[in-house]
């Protein structure tokens, strides 16, 4: 497997981990909805969902998103 191909399946895994963990906090964020919490438990327990939900999925995206570095600076060109 070439190169290319490693970053595309790579990415392709991320993308889809992205799309998994997202369906799980949906959920989540509906069951919340469901229980007789109390408008207090609630806003605590979806503040830290929301932050769960934030320090799993930025760094996938972030990593999706970043800049291929091909070479390191300086380097010269094959």
């Amino acid at each position: 497997m070439g190169r290319e191909e490693q970053r595309a399946l790579v990415r392709r895994v991320r993308e889809s981990l992205i799309g998994e963990l997202e369906t799980l906090y949906r959920r989540a964020f509906d069951a919340i909805g469901t229980d007789d919490l109390g408008e207090g438990g609630v806003a605590r327990l979806t503040q830290l969902l929301l932050r769960s939900r934030d320090g799993a999925i930025t760094p996938l995206q972030e990593e999706i998103e970043a800049p291929l570095i091909t070479r390191a600076p300086g380097e010269q060109a094959p």
